[in-house]
C-alpha cells in the first residue's frame, strides 16, 4: 500500500508543480508588464524587477487553492486516462483510499498556505510595498496621491509612505478637529521616527509646518522637531503598507480591532481575515470536488476537457466568492457566512458527486 501511496503522491504532486509553473509564468508576464508601465526616473526597471521578485510569494500563496485543484484533476485524471485507477480498484483498492492518498499532499499544501500567508508574503509584500513608495519619490516628500488616509481621535492622518518595519514615516499630514467637527489646525510633517522609551514611546516629527484655524485668522508655525503621542504603533502602521487581502492573518486580526476601537468599520478587515485564516479548507474542498469529478463525470475525458473543467470550477468558485464579499459589506450581514457561503457549495456538489462511487 506505500508504494501505491507514493505513486499516487508523486502523480498529483508532479501535477501540482506543472500547474504552479505554468500559472507563476503567466502571473510574472502581466505583472511585469503592469510595472514597467510604472518605470520613471526615480522607479527603473532594475526596481520593477526586484519589486516582482518580492511580490512573487503572494502570488503563488493567492492561486494555491487552484494550484491544488488542478494538480488533483491532472494528477488523478492521467492515471484514469491510463486505467491505473480501474486496476486499483480491481486489485481491491478502495475509492476512499485513493481519495486518502491524494488528500496526503493537499495537506501539505494547507500546511504551506498557513506558513506563507503568515509568515513569509506579509513581510516581502511590506517591504516591496515600502519600497517602491520610496523609490518612485525624487525628494524627501513622496508623491500624497500614493499615501493613506487614517483616522485616529480626532487628528485625520494622512502618510505618505512607511518605511519596512513602521518605525519611520515620510510626508505625515494632520487634521485636528473639533467636537462639531470644525478643523482647528492642520500640519504637515516631512519624516516621523519611533522613539521608544521605558516611560513611554511617541513620534518625533521632523521640520514641521502647522497653521492654527481660529475665527477670521490663521496663524502659521515651524518647528524643526515635535514630539507627537499618538496610540498608533509601528505595527499597526505596517499593515497600512498592503491590501486587507495581502496581510498576515494576525495582523488583520489586530487592525480590525483597532478599526472598531476608533468606531470605523472594521468589516473588510474581517471579511479579509476569515477569507485567509480558511483558505486551508477551501483548499481542501477544492481538491475534493476535483476527486468527485474524476470518479464521476470525467472519469472518461480527455486531458482538454478536464483543463477546461478545472478552469471552469476555479473560476466559478472565485466569481462566487467575488460576489459574496462586497454583498456582507453592503447588506451588513456576517463575514464569516461570505466566506463559508462558496466552500460550503463546492463541499457539498463534491459530496453529490462522491454519493454514486464505489
Amino acid at each position: 500500500m506505500k508504494i501505491l501511496d507514493r505513486h499516487i503522491r508523486n502523480a498529483v504532486l508532479l501535477s501540482m508543480l506543472v500547474v504552479v509553473a505554468l500559472i507563476t509564468s503567466i502571473e510574472l508576464v502581466f505583472t511585469l508588464a503592469e510595472e514597467l508601465g510604472d518605470t520613471d526616473e526615480n522607479y527603473s526597471m532594475l526596481n520593477s524587477l526586484s519589486f516582482i521578485a518580492l511580490t512573487t510569494p503572494t502570488s503563488i500563496y493567492e492561486l494555491l487553492p487552484f494550484i491544488a485543484l488542478g494538480g488533483a484533476l491532472f494528477g488523478l485524471g492521467m492515471l484514469a486516462s491510463n486505467n491505473e485507477l480501474v486496476v486499483m480498484q480491481a486489485a481491491g483498492v478502495t475509492v476512499w483510499r485513493i481519495v486518502w492518498a491524494v488528500l496526503k499532499p493537499t495537506l501539505a499544501i494547507m500546511l504551506l498556505s498557513l506558513l506563507l500567508g503568515e509568515y513569509i508574503s506579509p513581510p516581502l509584500e511590506q517591504l516591496a510595498q515600502s519600497n517602491k513608495a520610496i523609490q518612485q519619490s525624487g525628494s524627501a516628500t513622496i508623491n500624497s496621491e500614493r499615501g493613506t488616509w487614517r483616522k485616529v481621535g480626532n487628528d485625520f492622518i494622512h502618510i505618505n509612505a512607511i518605511a519596512p518595519g513602521g518605525k519611520l514615516l515620510y510626508g505625515v499630514t494632520r487634521y485636528q478637529v473639533d467636537e462639531n467637527r470644525h478643523m482647528v489646525t492642520s500640519s504637515f510633517a516631512e519624516s516621523a521616527i519611533y522613539i521608544e522609551q521605558d516611560e513611554g514611546s511617541y513620534w518625533q516629527l521632523n521640520n514641521v509646518r502647522e497653521s492654527i484655524l481660529s475665527t477670521g485668522a490663521i496663524s502659521t508655525q515651524q518647528y524643526l522637531q515635535v514630539d507627537w503621542q499618538v496610540e498608533l504603533s509601528p505595527e499597526l502602521l505596517s499593515v497600512l503598507l498592503v491590501e486587507p487581502d495581502r496581510q498576515s492573518i494576525s495582523g488583520l486580526y489586530r487592525f480590525a480591532r483597532f478599526f472598531e476601537s476608533e468606531g470605523l468599520d472594521a468589516g473588510t478587515y474581517f471579511l479579509a481575515f476569515w477569507k485567509k485564516l480558511l483558505q486551508p479548507i477551501a483548499t481542501l474542498v477544492l481538491v475534493i470536488l476535483a476527486i468527485s469529478f474524476v470518479f464521476g463525470p470525467l472519469r472518461e475525458a480527455t486531458m482538454g476537457f478536464r483543463v477546461f473543467i478545472s478552469l471552469g470550477m476555479g473560476l466559478g468558485f472565485t466569481i462566487l466568492q467575488r460576489m459574496m464579499e462586497p454583498a456582507s459589506l453592503l447588506y451588513g450581514f456576517s463575514p464569516l457566512l461570505a466566506v463559508l457561503t462558496p466552500i460550503l457549495l463546492c463541499a457539498g456538489l463534491g459530496l453529490y458527486f462522491m454519493r454514486g462511487v464505489r
